[in-house]
């Protein structure tokens, strides 16, 4: 058997996997606002999705909106101000691709670990070290 013909028998064989969705979804943020604060109801589901300490995701969403926040005793994540549930979910999403989403093969196996007082992921799927939050 030729060569040409061998790898055409490979790819024949080989399953399609462009058409797959991503086994990696993180719920849409459920908010409502009371008062002067937002309450982001589903915030442990998100956590939980993510697989990443609730305080670290919480740092990173006071950053991003300039507010100071909280976890109330439900898990829930309590923000100053008004925040709309887009908003927060494009932040959620961002900080999915800074510190969850590895780089090289952009699956979620990754662990946050810290090498000389930086914070890196490891990915569990293919080995690679990459410089979280950039």
């Amino acid at each position: 058997m030729e060569y040409d013909d061998q790898l055409d028998r490979a790819l024949e064989e080989t399953p399609d996997i462009q058409g797959e969705e991503s086994r990696f979804e993180v719920p849409d943020p459920e908010v409502r606002t009371e008062g002067h604060a937002t309450v982001f109801e589903n915030f442990q589901d998100v956590v939980d999705r993510l697989d990443r300490d609730p305080d670290h995701l919480l740092q990173f969403l006071q950053g991003e909106f300039g507010t100071s926040a909280s976890i109330d005793e439900s898990g829930r994540a309590r923000l100053t101000g008004d925040f709309r549930e887009d908003r927060i979910g494009e932040a959620v999403d961002d900080y999915a691709g800074d510190f969850v989403i590895c780089p090289e093969c952009g699956l979620p196996d990754t662990k946050l670990e810290t090498e000389q007082g930086a914070t890196v992921m490891r990915c569990e799927a293919c080995g690679a070290v990459s410089p979280a939050g950039e």
